[in-house]
């Protein structure tokens, strides 16, 4: 390895950026003690702002040593379509009329499970939204699922033992909840097409599986915690007058699965947000507020894990090259929790020569370390911004995150190496 000075200068942000991560709870706790500077602080205790800050130094850094030309031209080298996306699917699926359609989907399936109301809808949540993700996308499962559990859990009394757990499933659940099918899951979009791995392939080797592990979690944690879900009051039904007309619904329908279908286009994707975004004013009286500023902020968040990214290629790929079959599949779990795995499938997918049980576990690892950080899987951040308001000082604690997520994890590790 030859690294650059700018590779070098990226490698050691990067770390920082990591470390900023598992700090943002101490920097908002900051805020709240200090309010002489409570806005600075309160700027760096947002987890969302951490990559886009730490990137703006590496790009200040490319300025001032390779000049302006060399780093302009690497900013315009980047592909920005996942953060587009993101933004794109987080505003139209965190809207009312979509929202309203999957809580009407889940409790019609909560209501078939003979379980008290709060208990089956707690379970749905967390298993069926997560697989749907193979459908509308990970982004968009993450954003339902969240808003669910906010709306029904989250604003509730409920324990910080319960709310930990629940954000830690979710996140491990989304990431291997969307490997039913090819194109769901950023991770594996990113070898599949190189890779010739189809439905069938996709079904065979890594759907059933995610699917025993995503309902075995959501499971386990629903037991774990019956007692204290039904104690809950459950919320009151939605009067008439607030209920989305069905065609509305469809509407809004339809341009998910535009922005579904060309997900790899951001001119097209964009400009079905834009046309949405004028839908829903002339229609505001069926709409609440969209997420637009936590789309923003998520998709900053991700630009930014863009630019420092890639430069971490150059001491990523020669580690993943020298693993065998077992090594890269604990390797890459271990690594997805502090580097995005759909980053760490892609620079697997450059190395020449790979087997089927290496490529295997390559992408099993990528989406088994998925949850276990807000920065492992690219919905994530998603999950976190719309969550977050409703922890502790405003601030998911990223040790308590990392420590609920890991049971979940392990039972993903059971399901891709024995199963």
């Amino acid at each position: 390895m030859h690294p650059t000075t700018i590779e070098m200068i990226g490698a050691g942000l990067f770390a920082i950026a990591v470390l900023h991560t598992f700090s943002t709870k101490f920097f908002e706790h900051l805020a709240h003690t200090r309010p002489a500077h409570a806005g600075l602080w309160h700027l760096l205790g947002e987890v969302e702002a951490v990559f886009g800050f730490w990137a703006l130094v590496l790009v200040l850094f490319m300025f001032f040593i390779d000049g302006k030309a060399a780093a302009t031209t690497y900013l315009d080298t980047q592909n920005y379509t996942e953060p587009l996306f993101v933004f794109a699917i987080m505003v139209i699926a965190g809207s009312k009329p979509i929202l309203q359609l999957a809580r009407i989907g889940v409790t019609a399936i909560a209501r078939v499970l003979p379980l008290p109301s709060n208990v089956a809808y707690f379970v749905t949540t967390l298993s069926v939204v997560p697989l749907l993700g193979s459908l509308i996308t990970e982004p968009a499962a993450m954003t339902l699922a969240a808003m669910l559990l906010r709306d029904r859990y989250y604003t509730n009394p409920i324990s910080k033992r319960l709310k930990y757990a629940a954000i830690g499933t979710l996140f491990v659940n989304v990431s291997i909840g969307g490997t039913l099918t090819p194109f769901a899951a950023l991770p594996v979009l990113m070898v599949a097409a190189k890779w010739n791995w189809d439905l069938v392939y996709m079904l065979t080797h890594f759907g059933w599986k995610s699917a025993i592990a995503v309902l075995i979690n959501a499971s386990v944690i629903t037991a774990l915690f019956a007692a204290e879900l039904r104690r809950l009051t459950v919320p009151k039904a939605e009067k008439a007058a607030d209920q989305v007309p069905a065609a509305v619904m469809l509407i809004h329908t339809l341009f998910l699965a535009g922005v579904v279908l060309f997900s790899h286009h951001p001119a097209v994707f964009m400009g079905l947000l834009l046309f949405f975004l004028g839908f829903t004013q002339a229609y505001r009286r069926y709409q609440d507020p969209l997420i637009l500023r936590e789309g923003l902020m998520v998709a900053f968040f991700l630009a930014g894990l863009v630019v420092l990214g890639g430069q971490q290629k150059w001491w990523l790929q020669p580690m993943l090259a020298n693993m065998d079959a077992t090594m890269i599949y604990f390797g890459a779990t271990a690594l997805t929790a502090i580097t995005d795995n759909a980053a760490l499938t892609y620079l697997g997918s450059l190395v020449d020569g790979l087997n089927e049980s290496f490529k295997y576990a390559l992408v099993a690892g990528a989406v088994t370390g998925g949850g276990l950080t807000v920065i492992a899987n690219a919905p994530n951040p998603a999950g976190y911004s719309i969550l977050r308001g409703n922890f502790d000082e405003g601030a998911i604690n990223p040790l308590y995150l990392f420590l609920a997520a890991l049971p979940p994890t392990i039972t993903a590790i059971l399901a891709f190496q024995l199963l």
